[in-house]
């Protein structure tokens, strides 16, 4: 049995056939982590959530900011933008199945046995995993329950930028799911800058990766994150990025997560199709 962290998809379905051709993935015995953005902006949304959706057990997911948008389009407290490619799925016959699937998602998921975390984008220098853990599963039940259109209705925003343990209400809510789906840069105090998308060195001199901050709580503990393809495949501090920019041009990764963390990659730039 192996298992497979894969970043950022974001609906280039051949690129990712091709890798799990190359990785030789068997469903009946390997595990896949997708690290969010499985869908949007890439040719084929639909039939890459519908193979993930097949694969069961065998993949292991966490929303990223593209599927939060996605729901929020869907149940109609957003205008879809002129980049977005899931209209295919809002279009399916089965699309409430299939936005409720991505719904009841989470934001964290954590195998002890292996020493490793996965997130979509980062967490805030305060957390330790049972924090995130627990965040994540506050954001979830939201999310999974019957109030989840209030709190669409009122997800955007970059504020507030800065965890406090009294945060309360959406403020806090918001918080949590920013942290999870957009965190790339935030100063040493773990206040968060949503603006700075660039890679490593282009950023204000005041701010830092999420996973560089002094005092990080959870430094030392191994954590799969995409999100970030501008800085593309990076490992530093016991964090890997895994986004090496399929939709751009660049590739689709895999990493082992059996200690070696080999990354396997495919060039995706023949398998990217005009849309």
């Amino acid at each position: 049995m192996a298992t497979y962290a894969i970043g950022d998809i974001q609906g280039c379905f051949d690129a990712f056939q091709a890798l799990l051709e190359k990785i030789k993935f068997n469903k009946e015995k390997d595990q896949l982590w997708l690290a969010g953005d499985m869908i949007n902006r890439g040719p084929q949304s639909l039939e890459t959530l519908r193979y993930i959706i097949s694969l069961g057990d065998a993949a292991k997911v966490v929303l990223g900011n593209h599927e939060c948008h996605a729901l929020a389009v869907f149940y109609g407290h957003k205008e879809a933008h002129r980049s977005d490619t899931f209209q295919d799925i809002i279009n399916a016959p089965d699309a409430d199945e299939l936005f409720n699937w991505i719904r009841t998602r989470p934001f964290f998921y954590q195998d002890k046995q292996l020493g490793y975390s996965m997130i979509h984008a980062g967490l805030p220098p305060q957390w330790t995993l049972k924090d995130a853990k627990k965040n994540a599963s506050e954001l979830e039940a939201v999310l999974a329950g019957e109030y989840y259109q209030a709190f669409f209705a009122d997800m955007y925003g970059s504020k507030p930028k800065c965890w406090e343990d009294k945060l309360t209400g959406q403020d806090r809510l918001r918080f949590i799911i920013n942290s999870f789906t957009r965190t790339r840069y935030c100063d040493v105090s773990g206040k968060m800058d949503f603006k700075e998308k660039g890679r490593l060195g282009s950023q204000p001199e005041h701010l830092l990766p999420w996973f560089d901050v002094p005092n990080r709580k959870t430094k030392n503990k191994k954590i799969v994150f995409g999100h970030w393809s501008t800085i593309g495949i990076h490992k530093q501090n016991n964090t890997s990025c895994l986004d090496s920019g399929c939709l751009w041009g660049g590739s689709l990764s895999a990493m082992v997560l059996d200690g070696s963390e080999k990354v396997i990659s495919v060039d995706c730039k023949s398998y990217l199709k005009p849309f």
